[in-house]
Order: C-alpha cells, then sequence, then structure tokens
C-alpha cells in the first residue's frame, strides 16, 4: 500500500483538485478515494458504469455519496485534473520516445462532439508519447477521429538526448531537422513516395559495387542485391512560415535498408544516428521497439476494454479514457514491485500481469481504503441506500 500512496500521495491529489476547482474545500467529496475509485473500478470491468464507480466509492469514503450528487462531480475539469495527475510520475528523464494514436467508437450522439471519418459515427482519438524505456506516458492528448497524429507532435528542447521511433503518419523532413537541431535522434520508416538523393556511401562493399552517389534511393534499390544498405542522403524541405513566407531547406541524414530474404525487398529506414553507434542491423532491431505502444493499446482494448463506452456525455468519456490510462500506470508500477519481490526466474507476461491485476482491483482498493485510514459507513446502511428506488426526481 505504501507504494501506491508513494505514486499518488494524497496530499497532492487533495491540493491539486483545490487548485483546478475540482472540489470545495469544505465540500463532502474525498477526492483520493474518488481517484483510486476510478482507478481500481476501471480496471475490474464489471462495474465500470457510473453507478458502479459510486458503489464502489461509497464502500470506501467516510461518507457516502447520492447518484446526483456523485454525476454532478463528473465534469471537464475532473477530466483534466485526472490528465494532469497522471503526469505526477511522468517527469523522469525518458530515453527511447514513441508516438502513436489509436481510434475509439463513441456513442454516436457525440458524433459532433467527436467528429468520425465516416458519417453518423463518432469516434475519438487517443494520442499517445509512450516511453518505451521507463514502461510510462508522457503526453496523452484526446481529439476526434479526423485529427492527424501528425499534429499532436511538438518538436522542442524536450527531445535532446531522447530517440523518437516514427512510423509513417509522422513523416515530414522538417520534423526529422528540427529534432536533430533540439539535440534529439529519431528513427522512421522511409515513405515509398519518398525519394532523397543519396550523397555519400556509409559502407563499403567488396568486389564491383553498383555507385549510388547522384543517385536517388528509390531509384536504384532494385539493381542492389547486399545485405545492407546505409547511406547519406539530401532531402529538400521548407521551414516553418516566418513573416508570411516558407523557404526551402536541404539536410542531409542516414538512410539504411535491411533486406528482408522473404520479401526479395529492403526494409528502408531514415535516421540522424551515425554509423559509429548502430549499424544497420541495430537500427532495424531498435525499430521494432514501436510494438511496445502496439501491445499497449491492445492491452487497453482487449484487458481495459478502452472502446466500450456506452455513455454520451463527452466529459465522462474523457474521465473514464484518463482513468483507463492511470489504470495502467497503477498496474505497471505493482508489477515492479511484483517482479522485484519475485525469484529471477519467474517471468510475468504483460496480458496475464494485467488479467490478474483486473482480477484483485477490488481487493486492493478495500486494503487501500483501510491503509488510508477511511471509515465507510456500516455495510448494512449501504446495501439500504443503494438498493432503494431512486426518487424520480
Amino acid at each position: 500500500m505504501r507504494r501506491l500512496t508513494t505514486l499518488f500521495p494524497s496530499e497532492f491529489l487533495e491540493e491539486h483538485a483545490e487548485e483546478l476547482g475540482v472540489v470545495e474545500r469544505e465540500g463532502k467529496l474525498e477526492i483520493p478515494v474518488l481517484v483510486w475509485v476510478l482507478v481500481f473500478g476501471f480496471a475490474t470491468g464489471e462495474s465500470r458504469t457510473l453507478a458502479g464507480f459510486r458503489r464502489s466509492y461509497n464502500s470506501t469514503a467516510d461518507e457516502t455519496i447520492s447518484p446526483g450528487g456523485f454525476y454532478h462531480r463528473l465534469t471537464p475539469s475532473l477530466a483534466e485534473y485526472l490528465r494532469e495527475a497522471g503526469g505526477a510520475d511522468l517527469n523522469r528523464f525518458r530515453d527511447v520516445m514513441i508516438a502513436d494514436g489509436t481510434v475509439l467508437r463513441l456513442h454516436e450522439f457525440l458524433s459532433e462532439e467527436y467528429e468520425a471519418r465516416h458519417e453518423e459515427q463518432a469516434g475519438a482519438k487517443l494520442h499517445l508519447l509512450h516511453n518505451a524505456t521507463d514502461q510510462t506516458i508522457e503526453r496523452i492528448d484526446v481529439t476526434d477521429e479526423k485529427t492527424h497524429d501528425s499534429t499532436l507532435f511538438k518538436t522542442g528542447s524536450w527531445l535532446q538526448g531522447r530517440l523518437v521511433l516514427l512510423d509513417l503518419a509522422y513523416f515530414k523532413y522538417r520534423r526529422f531537422a528540427l529534432i536533430d537541431e533540439n539535440d534529439g535522434y529519431f528513427v522512421s520508416r522511409l515513405k515509398e513516395s519518398s525519394n532523397p538523393v543519396i550523397t555519400e556511401k556509409l559502407w563499403e562493399w567488396r568486389g564491383r559495387a553498383i555507385p549510388l552517389e547522384g543517385e536517388q534511393i528509390h531509384d536504384v534499390i532494385e539493381n542492389l542485391h547486399r545485405q545492407y544498405i546505409d547511406v547519406e542522403v539530401e532531402a529538400e524541405f521548407k521551414r516553418g512560415q516566418y513573416e508570411g513566407t516558407r523557404s526551402l531547406d536541404t539536410k542531409r541524414f542516414r538512410v539504411v535498408g535491411v533486406r528482408d530474404e522473404d520479401a526479395d525487398d529492403y526494409h528502408l529506414y531514415i535516421t540522424n544516428h551515425p554509423r559509429e553507434e548502430f549499424l544497420p542491423s541495430d537500427l532495424a532491431t531498435l525499430y521494432r521497439c514501436r510494438w511496445e505502444v502496439e501491445t499497449l493499446f491492445r492491452e487497453l482494448k482487449t484487458q481495459y476494454e478502452l472502446d466500450e463506452f456506452n455513455t454520451a456525455n463527452p466529459a465522462v468519456v474523457k474521465i473514464l479514457l484518463y482513468a483507463a490510462l492511470l489504470s495502467l500506470l497503477v498496474s505497471r508500477d505493482l508489477l515492479d514491485l511484483v517482479t522485484e519481490q519475485a525469484a529471477d526466474e519467474i517471468v510475468f507476461p504483460p496480458e496475464r500481469w494485467a488479467a490478474t491485476f483486473r482480477s484483485h482491483a477490488q481487493i486492493i482498493l478495500h486494503e487501500l481504503g483501510k491503509y488510508l485510514g477511511y471509515s465507510p459507513p456500516p455495510l448494512l446502511e449501504r446495501l439500504i441506500e443503494d438498493a432503494q428506488k431512486i426518487h424520480q426526481q
């Protein structure tokens, strides 16, 4: 329990709630209980309804709260509060970063708030900047389905010393240049429609090698049969708008290719990593870390049923999204604790751990409530309150 209260200290949860105006200073709502109820209530799945969350809250907090009083507190400010609460533990140094997004289907009544690509549907997109090294999430954005992933990736000084793995949705030479100019590193697949000019070979082959300098990469690749390609290329791109105009610029990057014998083709990657640090095979292995975020999305959707929202309230959608991510954060933190305590030879597959965490979530919440010193009303009193007919009003 001490591990969990260190992750989200009650004092921090209360003070931050007051700063954002989520709760009144003398209000009845106990915000630490609400946060933990959303975390563990979301994890269990079976009780992931507003009524289920309220029952879980009433079985943990010192005082019960009515259905109307509970629903009244599910506001946009609470959604923003949960989003920022996730950042309390996400400011340590990051190493390998992965940006990606996934689409979630919503209630049709939300089609104006969350416009989908198809008519008569509603769709949200969850954008994450995932840390594959620490297994944490550094940035979260929720938009409608039509918003392109690329627009949510902002370059800046935060990139210094960090490696970002990008899929083709983020492919832009200008973005690569800005990452390099902020002393960051990147690896991306090379678009088929992108055909930069080769300026230098970085790997010398024995025998009669085809001359590559001055050629465009896709124009010569079909004639190559070597296991690896490693060249420097020059790419032309437009800088950001300045005083109403966008100037042309060029920058040199490294393109490597690793031959896929089964497909009789190359996997091409573009990067600013120097050859002295990473060989072509190293970069291909590194890029496979992108599967980490695919695994994360699959866990959120299969284990935490992330895309099953039966609500037409946009604020509740965001609250549940952030509750899911906080659940994942708590789950991974507890997995670290379990791994530390277990014998070295024991392996914990992520999805099996997620199922174990879900099945024990309500038990952990009960123990956590006792540890924090909460004394809920007697069980009989809570049973009477929850089971009676709700007033028509």
